[in-house]
């Protein structure tokens, strides 16, 4: 006997050809493995980013195919266990974690505790460890099966958030009076946005630069002092400046460090989400180098420092706070299918996703 599901492909060269392709795998576990039934996943402009990231971050690598070329984008979702063959796992555990685009997944567990497992799979062990573990619902005092799209949607991204956060009160700033935030109608974005003015940084500004479909949006989640439209990055008031780019568009990168030159403190990439304009273009670029800023390596660094307990206490304060604010704004709107899932995925390739939409999705009919 077999499990037949559907999968999204995606290939690599050409992230806009994207395909349905049926699964097909054993219903019967290998010995030390299980196999996930993939409920439901997110999909944001992040999952954009792990497409179009630099290959050594590895995002494809997580969940290959056997069609040479050709990949599964993560997403971050929930699935049960349906078959086990690790003692320490039942049969319809819920799980939260890092998924493929598809309705089956199966697994490796390592390291089995009650809140959950790491994937020890061989070929997820050269990526950052926190994109392999699944967290056991019934051990999470956050989780509710209503808040499933909430958690899905701004969880990982949030996370990214309060690392940036953190980034910029360990500098005081960088010495800035205001922080640019690029995409600013971004998931990520708007979590930082939030921290930032929630809990000033010594009376910095927190401005927004989006794109003018995007302008009222942005100004009714009161988190920015100021909106931008991208096209307006000279009419910024020319002081000291720190610069988060969710956008990847190396033309608003060029823009902004030609206007502000060595008034720009620092300068940080984090996301794509322009990702068809993401040619670095960084020679000769006035004021700081841009640097990547990778949230699994900072992670880890204040993990060392504040230990597990430490580093959930804060994550824990602060993502309460975010999310009784996006509980009010977002819209969540919950598709199935595997057709809809590729129409979303491509619309959010093209950015016309409704920045206030949480999508969910399944591959399920």
């Amino acid at each position: 006997m077999s499990i037949t599901g559907n999968q999204l492909v995606v290939k690599r060269a050409d992230l806009s050809d994207a395909r349905i392709v049926s699964l097909d795998m054993p219903d019967t576990p290998a010995p030390g493995t299980c196999i996930l039934r993939v409920d439901q996943f997110a999909l944001t402009a992040n999952n954009i980013t792990y497409a179009v990231a630099p290959e050594a971050m590895g995002y494809w690598n997580f969940f290959p195919v056997d069609e040479e070329g050709f990949g599964r984008v993560p997403v971050w979702g929930f699935a049960e266990v349906i078959a086990s063959a690790v003692e320490d796992i039942a049969v319809g555990t819920r799980l939260y974690g890092y998924l493929p685009m598809a309705t089956h997944l199966t697994v490796e567990p390592g390291a089995v505790k009650s809140g959950g497992f790491a994937d020890a799979a061989a070929h997820r062990q050269p990526m950052s460890p926190i994109y392999n573990a699944y967290l056991n619902v019934a051990a999470d005092p956050t989780y509710s099966p209503d808040r499933e799209g909430l958690i899905s949607l701004y969880r990982p991204l949030f996370t990214t958030s309060f690392l940036l956060d953190d980034l910029h009160r360990k500098h005081s700033a960088f010495g800035s009076t205001q922080i640019l935030l690029s995409s600013a109608s971004s998931k990520t974005a708007i979590g930082l946005a939030h921290l930032l003015h929630s809990n000033r940084i010594d009376d910095v500004e927190v401005i927004g630069l989006t794109s003018p479909g995007n302008v009222d949006f942005v100004k009714g989640l009161g988190c920015y002092d100021t909106v931008f439209i991208y096209e307006d990055v000279p009419s910024i008031p020319r002081k000291l400046a720190a610069f988060v780019d969710m956008a990847g568009n190396s033309d608003l990168l060029r823009a902004v460090h030609g206007h502000f030159e060595n008034d720009l403190k620092n300068s940080c990439r984090v996301g794509l989400t322009h990702w068809h304009n993401t040619q670095p273009k960084l020679d000769n670029l006035p004021g700081p180098q841009p640097e990547f800023f990778f949230a699994p390596s900072y992670a880890q660094d204040r993990l060392a420092e504040w230990g597990g307990a430490g580093f959930n206490q804060r994550l824990g304060a602060a993502w309460a706070s975010f999310i009784a604010m996006a509980e009010g704004w977002t819209k969540i709107i919950e598709e199935r299918g595997p057709e809809h899932t590729k129409e979303r995925y491509l619309q959010m390739l093209k950015g016309q996703i409704d920045p206030a939409a949480g999508h969910m999705l399944s591959l399920h009919g």
